[in-house]
């Protein structure tokens, strides 16, 4: 960690090709014993922001992981960082035991034995090929490989990417239960919002290069109300200024309001706390025109 005490500092990044820019000033911080969800669209600077985390890349700004600049000491860095991506991208040749032989040769805090054991509970065997194997399995091996680094900061990048909705929700359960704890801390690109939603403690949003919210999940609670709203009210409730709205059948509106008490917005219909999937589409309105 810095000298704050946050396992990510990043100030000002930036990052320009030649004919568009894939970070613009984007600025946040990560505490220690955090499940943050890095959420955007494709092409929002997601991907630029974990290669300059991981030291992959070059950005302007300032730029610390627990408390190293990746792109000068990466080698280092990676002493203390375990990144995932996709399970769908094991190689369909690869043995089970080929790909502990790998992660053992590849990560100094790689624990075999651990490995091993949280394996002996499954139906994998050593010799069996990613090909044989169902895509439960597949999620059960990556979990094995994952949980045996014992790392403080673990990156996923879109790591369900391909698998049925059981098996996503398996994987970020048994990440939930047997790997975090409050010394650990995980990063999670995905585009499956509703499906991270009940693990994050933090969420960001990222759009054209910048960090455009980047909460707690309390906060977005607090912050954040939507608002269900008749015809009758809907003009009177539009005159406090709703971020969106979309309409529903027999003449209901949907409000979403930034920073209106629901106590406010209750004379007008019902309100809750909006799920995440809503607030992203809301925060991102235009991207996709």
């Amino acid at each position: 960690m810095n000298a704050r005490g946050n396992v990510i500092e990043a100030r000002g990044l930036r990052k320009a090709y030649k004919n568009s820019v894939a970070l613009d000033g984007a600025s946040f911080a990560i505490e220690p014993g955090r499940i943050v969800g890095l959420i955007g669209p494709n092409g929002a600077g997601k991907t630029t922001a974990l290669k300059a985390l991981l030291g992959l890349i070059r950005v302007d700004g300032e730029l610390d992981v627990l408390g190293i600049d990746p792109s000068r000491e990466r080698d280092r860095l990676m002493n203390d960082v375990c990144f995932i991506a996709d399970v769908a991208v094991l190689p369909r040749w690869l043995r089970v035991r080929q790909a502990i032989d790998y992660v053992e040769g590849v990560h100094p805090r790689f624990d075999r034995a651990r490995c091993e054991r949280f394996l002996a509970g499954t139906k994998l065997k050593p010799n069996a090929r990613v090909r044989e194997l169902s895509k439960g399995m597949i999620v059960q091996l990556h979990l094995a490989l994952v949980m045996a680094i014992d790392v403080p900061l673990l990156v996923l990048d879109e790591p369900t990417l391909g698998l049925d909705i059981l098996y996503r929700k398996e994987f970020y359960q048994r990440l939930l239960e047997d790997y975090f704890d409050e010394q650990k801390t995980i990063l999670i690109t995905t585009h499956q919002v509703e499906e991270i939603e009940h693990i994050l403690t933090d969420v960001m949003f990222i759009r054209d290069g910048k960090v455009v919210l980047d909460a707690s999940m309390d906060e977005v609670g607090e912050r954040f109300v939507e608002l269900l709203v008749d015809a009758a009210h809907a003009d009177a409730a539009r005159a406090l200024g709703p971020m969106s709205e979309r309409s529903l059948p027999f003449g209901k509106t949907v409000m979403l309001f930034d920073g209106v008490s629901q106590a406010g917005l209750a004379p007008y219909g019902e309100t809750r706390t909006p799920g995440l999937a809503d607030l992203f589409v809301a925060q991102m309105k235009g991207t996709y025109a």
